[in-house]
């Protein structure tokens, strides 16, 4: 549960360090016309508001946990 909630941290963290938000681009469909490819990519982003999120949910965890029974 400590390794979730400190990935999570440093994941906020990341993310709202970086002003804009993470941008990251994966393969999308390849076009094909009669004697050409091409592959395109698709554009996505982690918006500064899962950032937000991820540091707020990970530091409960860490502030929370909870107890095992034992």
């Amino acid at each position: 549960m400590t390794v979730i909630a400190v990935n999570l941290v440093g994941l906020g963290v990341v993310v709202l360090a970086c002003l804009a938000g993470i941008f990251f681009s994966t393969l999308g469909q390849p076009v094909n016309f009669p004697g050409m490819h091409f592959e395109t990519t698709e554009m996505q982003v982690i918006p500064l508001v899962v950032g937000a999120l991820a540091l707020v949910g990970g530091s409960a965890l860490l502030i929370v946990n909870p107890k095992r029974a034992a």
